[in-house]
């Protein structure tokens, strides 16, 4: 008797849903490989520039393409009917119009964004949709987001939730200690923008690139400072609720001084275009990176002071025969997991979804979510007495989660 295919195979094959992922550059491409090579989607990499869209043919195979102008709101309007999800993974400011064409043709939109302006934009539209909008779902805003949302879950109350993230070169040589890892024109929109935070349990904006800190994580020395977009949606979820949250880029030290004087010394705040030109012509690219994520929550616990703590350093690494970076596989993974779990139902199917209503267990065993399961998910330590006062006060924070190889 013939052998007959696995059955899996042929459920496989009946289910495979249709997505497109807007962008082919570094977390585009990433995006399309996970959700091409896992079998469930058939993916359309719709881009702008034809070079682009020529690596995903020769690198991805079954993946289509589509080379589209994103200012022709009526081609990307072709380009996406019968697209049931759309991931933009584009530049921030396409995102709007790439929203607003998902909303037309009745597909699911997600994004990477971490622009307060634009997130507002989609919750905008997202009010009467027929499917889900779903902004900020990467890395930071994105996993970062869940995360900490779920740290703060598993307290009876919460004082102090802080969140940092740094995508970092792992042999920075530059005075700026930094090579050009994702979008250059996300990176200064960050720099530039007010930042949401809680203080005193009151929702306030602080500077970007103020509250300096200086840390340890898994033997990296590291500064972070205030920057725009990390939280999401988490800061209006948790307003009456905890007493101090925040977020926090990570840098090698003295990054941040001299962003101070190219950004406001020099005036490239109000010429961020200038800046981005500057960067890309002197600042070079790297394949070897590595992203720190550090996520500490101190609350009360059956009447005991507790601190909780998310600590892992991803590196770049080789999967599927290709080398991609350590920014490329956090970010995408975070989307891809997100956009997986609402294909399988277990998010809200219309209206505006927040990182916040992804469960922590649905994302960290998912086949995306699993590239940030290897490390112990979350260690407690009774909290200092005198937490309060090592809150951020000193420009410090002063604790100790060594499970995770981590000094803070």
């Amino acid at each position: 008797a013939p052998i007959r295919k696995p059955r899996t195979h042929q459920l496989a094959k009946m289910t495979t849903r249709k997505v497109a992922v807007m962008g082919s550059g570094k977390i585009g491409r990433m995006c399309t490989h996970f959700l091409q090579r896992c079998g469930s989607y058939d993916v359309t990499a719709v881009d702008q520039s034809a070079t682009n869209n020529t690596w995903i043919t020769n690198n991805i195979p079954g993946a289509a393409t589509k080379t589209v102008d994103f200012t022709d709101e009526k081609a990307l309007a072709k380009a996406l009917e019968g697209q049931e999800a759309v991931l933009a993974a584009s530049p921030f400011w396409h995102n709007a119009r790439i929203a607003t064409v998902c909303k037309q043709v009745g597909a699911h939109y997600l994004d990477l964004t971490e622009d307060v302006a634009v997130t507002n934009k989609v919750k905008e539209l997202a009010v009467g949709a027929k499917t889900a909008f779903i902004p900020q779902c990467g890395l930071a805003p994105g996993f970062i987001t869940i995360t900490g949302y779920n740290l703060a879950k598993s307290f009876d109350k919460v004082h102090d939730l802080r969140l940092r993230v740094g995508a970092l070169p792992r042999f920075p040589s530059n005075a700026l200690k930094y090579n050009l890892t994702w979008s250059t024109s996300g990176l200064i929109n960050e720099y530039i923008h007010p930042c949401e935070a809680i203080v005193n349990g009151e929702l306030i904006n602080v500077p970007a690139l103020e509250h300096l800190e200086h840390c340890t994580i898994e033997g990296l020395e590291l500064e972070s400072f205030n920057t725009s977009g990390g939280l999401g949606t988490l800061a209006e979820t948790l307003k009456g609720k905890v007493r101090t949250l925040d977020y926090k880029t990570l840098r090698f030290p003295g990054h941040r001084d001299i962003m101070k004087l190219l950004l406001h010394d020099l005036g490239f705040a109000k010429d961020p275009e200038g800046l981005e030109k500057v960067f890309e012509r002197s600042l070079p690219a790297t394949d070897q990176d590595q992203v720190a994520v550090f996520v500490s929550c101190t609350g009360e616990k059956d009447g005991r002071l507790l601190e909780k703590t998310y600590a892992k350093v991803i590196l770049h690494k080789e999967i599927d025969g290709l080398p991609w970076t350590a920014i490329q596989i956090t970010t995408a993974a975070g989307s891809c997991a997100v956009l997986d779990l609402l294909m399988e139902g277990k998010l809200p199917q219309s209206g505006f979804v927040r990182n916040e209503e992804v469960n922590w267990d649905d994302f960290i065993n998912n086949r995306f979510g699993r590239h940030y399961a290897d490390v112990t998910q979350a260690t407690s330590s009774d909290a200092k007495a005198d937490h309060g006062a090592r809150a951020g006060l000193s420009g410090k924070i002063e604790a100790v989660a060594s499970a995770n190889g981590v000094h803070v």
